[in-house]
């Protein structure tokens, strides 16, 4: 018998049986992938983000580095940014896509473009620059 709790895994014997009590800390930190060709970009949000002590930030400037380097089920949210130089967003989502078909991935952009007709469809489309207490509210509501 296994009961989860807190991230400590304690053996108990009551009545001639063995219980193992595993403890998960609640506060268990979010795996985040964060890939934009600005370096500048994805260091803001890296601080910004891990200074909240909610989540583990992985960032990549190349998105083919990125790809090369993702492992299905390790990350609970992807964030790309939408124009990168050799493959854009949406590319980089298909081949995400393909190895973790479960995995949630939310579009920036600085471009008007992008977010004015893509918005209906891609509801998770974040224009940048952005507020850091704003991205982080809805971060924790996607992963809820």
């Amino acid at each position: 018998m296994y009961i989860t709790l807190m991230n400590k895994t304690t053996t108990l014997q009551a009545n001639n049986q063995i219980i193992i009590l595993t403890m998960l800390n609640s506060s268990i930190k979010k795996r985040i992938l964060f890939v934009d060709d600005e370096p500048d970009i994805t260091l803001t949000f890296k601080i910004a983000l891990h200074s909240t002590g909610l989540f583990e930030v992985y960032t990549f400037n190349e998105p083919l580095q990125a790809l090369a380097n993702f492992k299905s089920g390790f990350y609970h949210l992807v964030f790309t940014d939408i124009k990168m130089p050799k493959m854009n967003g949406y590319e980089f989502r298909q081949k995400i896509k393909e190895i973790d078909n479960d995995i949630k991935i939310c579009f920036l952009t600085a471009s008007e473009i992008y977010h004015g007709d893509r918005t209906k469809r891609d509801k998770l489309l974040y224009k940048k620059p952005f507020a850091i207490d704003a991205l982080v509210r809805q971060i924790n509501s996607i992963l809820e």
